[in-house]
């Protein structure tokens, strides 16, 4: 077993203080027992039906037969490129798997137009599609998978040779894939969408994709047994207490950077930012974790409010007073542990997301009424710009930003939320590092609509210090959905418009910033931050 966590300072007081409680209550054995009961009465009933994750990775080594097989039969008809539809847990861990493996792995977790356009210009003879969801009714990946059909139609290409789909028994897209003649693999219907790592939503496309998830798995299994153990040095345990109850001066650090400080493994942040925003976020607590670089200003210039914790190679040797290192499956499963053990210490339901829906209800409504819509009052250097929750005192880009920031209290954070291409415009999210250094405050960066099924549920539900910048693509580029009375222009839009909409009812304050052109559009903001 590679896992370690450490910590030192304030950190080990949070961990000397609560640790030895959670050992008394039994927390670690109990869980792996699973035991409904560890968050409250009004958390068993969602409890008692999402505890799967815990044997998940031992359940998982029977799919590893068929799936090798199955890869194999695929390269050999050099079927090499593998796409994945999915959003939230249904894409975010099959991404840091393979891209900590250096394999291939397209994921389509946008509604962005150009996004979709290329993913269906690339090269359809060698591509196999996975499309995973619990249900089959998230819109994004329903309206990707339509796509999907109809160009493997229209190539003259047997999609029921080509389309694998990922979801829950007996759910409707479980129905009507059978009927439809797919190959289903199915998942634990007990494990919710950001605990599925370890099961057939993490395994099927990354396995297909040519990760060795047999090593994946057993790692995870190897380091089980110790994490249900009720010791003082179960680093579930440890971890738990320490992210849900290190102190500041006035309170508890309630967010959480994390700092890659060593570590081979790629991309951890955004999935283990999901995990944590979405358990902990709501009833007006919860923990903000924040993904950084080493030299990002939050590390440099440190906030009160804010833990920083180093994802290390050898966390005994990290710089930090909080780090972890182990292997990837270890550490899947361990943050897993130490959220549902942190979530416990903040007296909220780790299993429930009862403000998602809310911003999915107002997309839908932009989506049905277009006088739900929204005009932009104020154009600037190829930038339009609407506020929701104050009025705009500038006709400036410049001075639009400004007078955002200016909203800052010592406990907020600002997070920006960027709907456009990510493949394309990854630049845009040097925007969070600029308003963090302005600001001085905790800033994190969302691509749209892929945090709404993440961090979107700690906007809405956790503690209100949210500062809110929506970015837009105006550019008109369009691609039709099969099949419905809408393309994936006003999808997003409606996404982005429903949220803006439910944080400003919430009593936050939003900027949302329409780029005539996306790319000059955010050069002007990057200048504007300066």
């Amino acid at each position: 077993m590679n896992l370690k966590v450490s910590h030192k300072g304030q950190v080990s007081e949070a961990v000397n203080q609560f640790v030895p409680e959670l050992v008394k209550d039994q927390v670690a054995s109990r869980l792996f027992a699973k035991d409904h009961t560890l968050w409250g009465k009004d958390a068993e009933a969602e409890s008692s039906i999402r505890l799967g994750w815990v044997d998940a990775a031992q359940n998982s080594l029977s799919l590893i037969p068929e799936l090798k097989l199955l890869s194999a039969d695929l390269r050999a008809r050099g079927l090499t490129r593998i796409v994945l539809c999915g959003m939230g847990g249904s894409s975010l861990a099959p991404e840091v798997i393979t891209k900590t493996a250096g394999v291939d792995l397209v994921v389509l977790d946008s509604t962005d137009p150009t996004q979709i356009q290329d993913a269906l210009a690339g090269d359809l003879k060698k591509t196999v599609v996975v499309v995973s969801s619990k249900s089959g009714s998230t819109v994004e990946t329903d309206s990707q998978k339509r796509s999907f059909e109809a160009a493997f139609e229209a190539a003259g290409i047997a999609m029921t040779e080509r389309i694998f789909i990922v979801t829950d028994p007996n759910s409707p897209m479980h129905v009507q894939a059978m009927k439809d003649g797919y190959r289903v693999f199915l998942a634990d219907p007990m494990v919710g969408g950001r605990y599925s790592a370890l099961t057939a939503f993490g395994v099927v496309p990354t396995a297909l994709a040519g990760v060795d998830v047999d090593a994946l798995l057993k790692s995870a299994i190897a380091v089980s047994k110790f994490l249900s153990e009720d010791l003082e040095t179960n680093p579930g345990l440890i971890l738990g207490a320490a992210i849900a109850r290190t102190s500041s001066v006035k309170t508890y650090k309630d967010k959480l950077g994390f700092v890659p400080d060593g570590t081979a493994i790629s991309g951890f942040g955004d999935w283990v930012e999901q995990l944590i925003a979405e358990s902990t976020g709501k009833i007006g607590r919860g923990v903000l974790p924040i993904v950084l670089e080493p030299d990002s200003h939050e590390v440099t210039a440190k906030t009160d409010d804010t833990l920083l914790i180093g994802l290390s190679d050898d966390a005994s040797k990290s710089r930090f007073d909080l780090a972890v290192s182990g292997e990837l499956g270890e550490l899947l499963l361990l943050w897993e542990v130490a959220t549902v053990v942190a979530s416990r210490l903040l007296g909220v339901n780790p299993f429930d997301q009862p403000d998602v829906e809310s911003a999915k209800i107002a997309a839908r409504a932009v989506l049905d009424s277009p006088a739900e819509s929204f005009d932009f009052p104020v154009s600037d250097a190829g930038v339009e710009i609407v506020s929701f929750g104050y009025e705009l005192s500038s006709n400036k880009l410049a001075a639009c930003l400004t007078e955002l920031i200016d909203f800052a209290e010592t406990d907020s954070y600002f997070s920006i939320h960027c709907y456009l291409n990510r493949e394309r415009f990854g630049s845009a999210s040097k925007l969070r590092e600029l308003i963090a250094k302005r600001s001085n405050r905790p800033t994190t960066f969302g691509w749209g609509p892929r945090f709404l099924h993440s961090t979107g549920q700690y906007h809405k539900g956790g503690p209100k210090q949210g500062v809110f910048i929506q970015i837009v693509s105006g550019d008109g580029e369009d691609q039709e959905i099969p099949g419905r009375d809408f393309g994936y222009r006003k999808l997003i839009d409606s996404q982005a418009s429903g949220d803006a909409r439910v944080l400003a009812t919430g009593g936050s304050k939003v900027l949302v910033l329409r780029l005539l052109d996306a790319e000059s559009g955010i050069d002007a903001l990057i200048d504007s931050l300066k």
